[in-house]
């Protein structure tokens, strides 16, 4: 299958090895930002595009956020079960990568349709379809035209709560994985890199594992590992449908009562993922491989929000993720103006990221790839500067107002795209917020002072939560067995 670009390796709070695509501020999107400047905090102002939020009869959620402006529609079904309830034990080795093979697995047919018959028939009806899975989730998707949202709903329910596959064709997509992470992770250093790391970071959590599943556990997988997910976590209580586009929200309440409502009522199982312990000092791993140019990376534990509540966590966590922005936000952003331009540039590419919110623990993320001639200690002395200088001055009110700006332009962009409304919609429900969580939270970062992310340079950028991975190029260096 075709996934969002990593989706199925990185967890939420995962490290950018390469920059972000920037905002082109021109004239004409200056007009555009001036006008969101001074319009209300709410972008939702005509009551009937409003989302609307239903439960049905066997309680799953349904979220509809109609857009008129085209006859097209996004369907998609989301579960509240990723990489994070792969649930690896003793009593049950060989389950990481359940939920990325049953992803894989749900389009192998259904006790009414063939293996690839889904696929087959969302194309008939002129529509696009895919899915992807996180460590907090899978999400399956169709974008078709509007009139043919029934076909594409009864198509998803049917496979949703009858998806069947033969033996055969689950060993075959096993194989088809297997290579796919031999491929996107092994033979790839920079994603192995970033395994590395989260395996040290994280030592209870179930981000110490990746979506994609170890190795060893891949060989050892079985169909009825598989089903047992499956059996547990995709149930009605534990999904959402997420409707976005030409359609009225009444009327799609009125065909998902018809088509999913009456599926049998289940429970969402319980969600008790160990908490991660405090780290207690700096942690450090290396790895080599054939690769052409070294690569340094540094996590730090943070806090991460918790609702949009004020606290002094999610304020903090609001004022780490401002830091992340000016220190990478946009072109000529601190650490690319500091360490990647000039004759005496100490790298080729950098990158700073918060994880603001996720289902499990968040880091604050800085990576680099030096330049030749310079070496991963100065790279990784150079990183640890820029954070310091601003725990040392503070950040200026006026990059701070641009990256303000431009998360506000971000969420403009967003919704100006059907499948995006749909994606903010889902991701909303899985983390618990309310369906304008991303209006509320523009608001909220639009408050945080300089002072306060001078403040949290200061406070949270120690060696205690600190973990450093480095990626050693030795051109010619086989990848070894990657351990659990």
């Amino acid at each position: 299958m075709r996934h969002f670009p990593d989706a199925q390796i990185k967890p939420m709070n995962a490290l950018r090895l390469f920059p972000r695509p920037r905002a082109l501020l021109t004239a004409a999107l200056a007009l555009v930002l001036a006008a969101c400047a001074s319009a209300p905090d709410t972008a939702q102002t005509d009551a009937a595009d409003a989302p609307r939020q239903f439960t049905l009869a066997n309680g799953m959620q349904l979220l509809v956020q109609p857009d008129h402006r085209a006859p097209t529609v996004v369907h998609m079904l989301w579960v509240r079960a990723g990489a994070l309830e792969d649930a690896p034990d003793a009593a049950t080795r060989g389950t990481t990568g359940r939920a990325h093979l049953l992803e894989h697995l749900m389009f192998k047919g259904t006790k009414k349709l063939a293996p690839g018959e889904f696929s087959r028939r969302i194309a008939a009806l002129g529509g696009l379809e895919n899915a992807f899975t996180s460590m907090d989730y899978t999400a399956y998707y169709q974008q078709l035209p509007a009139k043919r949202l029934r076909e594409a709903m009864e198509l998803e329910a049917d496979r949703f709560a009858h998806a069947h596959w033969p033996d055969e064709e689950f060993a075959r997509e096993l194989q088809v994985v297997i290579e796919e992470r031999r491929m996107r992770v092994e033979d790839v250093p920079r994603t192995r890199l970033r395994e590395a790391l989260d395996k040290t970071v994280f030592t209870r959590s179930p981000y110490h594992h990746p979506v994609i599943g170890w190795m060893d556990d891949l060989h050892g997988m079985t169909a009825e590992k598989v089903r047992a997910f499956k059996d547990r976590w995709y149930v009605p209580g534990n999904a959402a449908i997420v409707i976005a586009g030409d359609v009225a929200p009444e009327e799609a309440r009125a065909l998902a009562e018809e088509i999913y409502g009456t599926l049998p009522a289940a429970s969402a199982p319980a969600h008790d993922a160990p908490a991660e312990p405090p780290q207690q000092g700096l942690r450090r791993v290396e790895i080599e491989a054939d690769a052409e140019q070294d690569c340094v990376l540094l996590a730090w534990r943070v806090p991460q929000m918790q609702g949009l509540d004020a606290s002094p966590d999610n304020d903090d966590a609001l004022a780490l993720t401002m830091l992340a922005e000016v220190l990478d936000g946009y072109d000529g952003a601190r650490l690319p103006r500091a360490l990647t331009q000039g004759t005496n540039r100490l790298a080729d590419s950098v990158d700073a990221s918060n994880g603001l919110i996720g289902r499990g623990p968040q880091l604050f993320s800085l990576a680099a790839v030096p330049a030749p001639g310079k070496s991963r200690a100065q790279l990784e002395a150079a990183l640890r500067e820029q954070v310091a200088r601003v725990a040392r001055e503070g950040v200026g009110e006026a990059e701070l107002a641009r990256v303000k700006t431009q998360w506000q332009a971000a969420l403009v962009y967003r919704r100006d795209s059907v499948m995006g409304q749909a994606m903010e919609l889902g991701t909303n429900w899985i983390y618990g917020l309310p369906l304008n969580a991303d209006e509320l939270l523009t608001a909220r970062l639009r408050t945080i002072t300089a002072e306060q992310v001078q403040s949290v340079a200061q406070r949270y950028f120690g060696d205690a939560q600190l973990t450093i991975a480095h990626l050693i190029a030795r051109p010619g260096k086989k990848a070894g067995k990657q351990a659990k």
